[in-house]
C-alpha cells in the first residue's frame, strides 16, 4: 500500500467525486479510478459506493480514511523533521481547503519571484483544523481563516469577508435578502468531528451549540445542503452549485482571511512570506 495511492483514496474520499479528485490531484480521471480499484483489490473490499452523481464512502472506506489520514500526518512530519535536518531549503504552507482565492494565486506568484530557489510545499488541510497543521509541526506557516485558538502562534489579518448562510435555493428561507441567525435556530447545522479547536467550532455555529451532520471537507458541506437541506455558514463571494444560494447575514461577525505562524519562529523565509501576503491581499 503506497502513500501515494493513499493520498489519491483521501482526495476521492473528501471531495467524494472522482472527477474533482482528479482535478485537485492534477490528473486525469482514468489512473485515478484504476488506482482506486486497484486499492480496494489489495484490500478484499470495495472502499466506495459508486453512482453517476459522485460517490459515498462504504463502512469499510470510512475506517481507511481515518487510518489513511493519520499515515499521511506521520509521514509528512518525518519528511518535516528530515529535511530540517538536512538544512534543506524549503517552506512548508498549510492553505484551509483548497483556497482559490485570487489573492492567494498573486502571493504564490509573488513567492516565486522573490525566492526561485525555495522548495515551497503546499499542505492543503480540512475544516477540522484551522491551523492547517502548524501546531502539529507540519507546516512552517499557514494561510488560513480566524478565529481559532491562538496561543503560542502569531496571527495576522489580511482581509475580512462577510459571511452568509448557505441554503437549498428551493429553501423558502432563500428568498430573502438578508438573514439574522435567530432565523435559523430551528435548523440543523453542520458540524466538525469531536475534538475541532472549540472556538472555531463556536464561530461556525453562530455561537451557539447545533445539531447536525459531521463534516470534514467543503463538498461534505455541499453534499449535505443538497442531500438533507442542512445549512451552514460561509465567507460571500464563493462559487456555488446552481442548486445552492447564500444569503448575507446582518448579525454574523466577518471571516478573518489570516496569516499565523509558531511565535518565536524566526525563519526568515516565513517573515518573508508574512510581508508579502499582506502585499497580495491588500489589492
Amino acid at each position: 500500500m503506497e502513500l501515494r495511492t493513499l493520498r489519491y483514496f483521501v482526495a476521492v474520499a473528501e471531495e467524494l467525486h472522482f472527477g474533482r479528485a482528479a482535478v485537485r490531484l492534477h490528473m486525469s480521471q482514468p489512473p485515478l479510478s484504476r488506482a482506486i480499484k486497484q486499492l480496494e483489490t489489495e484490500l478484499g473490499a470495495p472502499l466506495f459506493v459508486r453512482a453517476p452523481a459522485g460517490v459515498t464512502l462504504t463502512p469499510v472506506g470510512a475506517v481507511l480514511l481515518d487510518e489513511a489520514r493519520a499515515l499521511l500526518d506521520h509521514a509528512e512530519r518525518v519528511r518535516v523533521r528530515v529535511s530540517a535536518a538536512a538544512g534543506a531549503a524549503t517552506l512548508t504552507v498549510g492553505i484551509l481547503g483548497g483556497s482559490t482565492d485570487p489573492a492567494a494565486h498573486r502571493l504564490a506568484a509573488a513567492y516565486r519571484r522573490r525566492h526561485p530557489g525555495i522548495d515551497i510545499r503546499i499542505r492543503d488541510a480540512d475544516l477540522t483544523d484551522p491551523t492547517c497543521g502548524l501546531r502539529a509541526g507540519l507546516v512552517d506557516v499557514a494561510l488560513t481563516r480566524a478565529p481559532f485558538d491562538d496561543r503560542a502562534l502569531t496571527v495576522r489579518e489580511l482581509r475580512t469577508d462577510p459571511v452568509g448562510v448557505v441554503l437549498r435555493a428551493d429553501d423558502p428561507l432563500a428568498r430573502h435578502d438578508r438573514l439574522r441567525l435567530a432565523d435559523l435556530g430551528d435548523r440543523r447545522w453542520f458540524q466538525f468531528p469531536r475534538g475541532t479547536d472549540p472556538v472555531w467550532q463556536a464561530y461556525w455555529n453562530g455561537g451557539a451549540p447545533r445539531e447536525g451532520p459531521v463534516v470534514r471537507v467543503v463538498q461534505e458541506c455541499v453534499q449535505a445542503v443538497l442531500w438533507n437541506g442542512t445549512v451552514g455558514l460561509a465567507p460571500l463571494g464563493h462559487d456555488l452549485p446552481a442548486e445552492l444560494v447564500a444569503v448575507p447575514l446582518a448579525d454574523m461577525a466577518p471571516s478573518r482571511v489570516v496569516v499565523a505562524w509558531n511565535a518565536g519562529d524566526t525563519n526568515p523565509l516565513v517573515r518573508s512570506f508574512t510581508a508579502l501576503a499582506t502585499a497580495a491581499y491588500r489589492h
